[in-house]
């Protein structure tokens, strides 16, 4: 089943299955029977590193999870910046915006980032992490879309409370490390229950780092829990990942946080030969 492009009446008549067959499958059985590998090697790195948290490699091809702490990787927490990606796709199935070019106008006022303080569309507001232009998504979106769509989807705990510019950095949402590399897993391959277009244009989006070999999609989220999540392209083969860890919400460092978090994901995949 795929959403109708641009058409809000259509998706709302859609979405009743899916709510149907959320009540059915609970969120709680997502990661029930997943076949997991610890790696000591992995662990090796965050113990190194000093941070505690987990890493998961969803190896789609073999159907097996590879990573650090299979206790964590099952425990959901707020996902923060990283639903950044089902936003878009939300946003744009629903056609709140044209494009992932449809400007957002900036409004003039002091932004945290000075790179928040212009307009911009999503294409660049991804890549930027503008929390404001991704706020505005969420409202034209509304609370009961947003909410449907978000169970369609299977999306951690389906929760979104009351308030439709913020449940993704205060909660109620949460998402384990598994969950997220089932749900980019599906991104990656297309296979969502929204329209193939947009798939594609948000795989697009994602994209950090291309080679002749490879293709790395990533997003990153900060809060108590940093996370980075995405997958990568890799000849015929698709490798999901999450990665999260403890952190203070004490901004005035977050560069330096997020520089040793990525270095420790991409650390973990090179282990695992999925990168050079």
């Amino acid at each position: 089943m795929c959403f109708e492009k641009y058409s809000p009446m259509t998706f709302h008549t859609n979405f009743i299955l899916g709510i149907i067959t959320f009540a059915i499958f609970s969120t709680a059985n997502a990661t029930k029977d997943i076949q997991w590998q610890e790696n000591r090697a992995i662990s090796a790195l965050f113990t190194n590193a000093k941070l505690k948290g987990t890493f998961v490699l969803y190896d789609i091809k073999n159907d097996r999870f590879i990573g650090h702490n299979a206790l964590r990787a099952k425990t959901r927490f707020i996902p923060f910046s990283t639903f950044k990606i089902p936003n878009s796709l939300i946003g744009l199935s629903i056609g709140v915006v044209k494009n992932v070019d449809d400007v957002f106008p900036y409004d003039g006022k002091p932004r945290w980032m000075k790179s928040w303080e212009k307009s911009m569309g999503l294409r660049e507001a991804i890549k930027v992490s503008n929390l404001p232009v991704y706020q505005e998504l969420a409202r034209r979106i509304g609370h009961d879309r947003m909410e449907t769509a978000i169970k369609q989807l299977n999306y951690g705990n389906a929760n979104i409370g009351n308030i439709v510019d913020n449940f993704w950095l205060k909660g109620p949402l949460k998402i384990s490390a598994i969950e997220q590399a089932q749900f980019l897993a599906k991104l990656a391959q297309g296979t969502l229950p929204f329209p193939a277009d947009v798939q594609k244009t948000v795989q697009e989006i994602t994209v950090q780092e291309q080679s002749e070999s490879w293709t790395l999609h990533f997003k990153t989220g900060s809060g108590n829990i940093g996370w980075w999540v995405g997958w990568v392209n890799k000849g015929d083969d698709i490798y999901s990942f999450a990665l999260n860890v403890d952190e203070k919400e004490d901004m005035l460092d977050i560069a330096e946080r997020l520089k040793k978090r990525i270095d420790l994901g991409r650390a973990s995949l090179k282990l695992l030969g999925i990168s050079n």
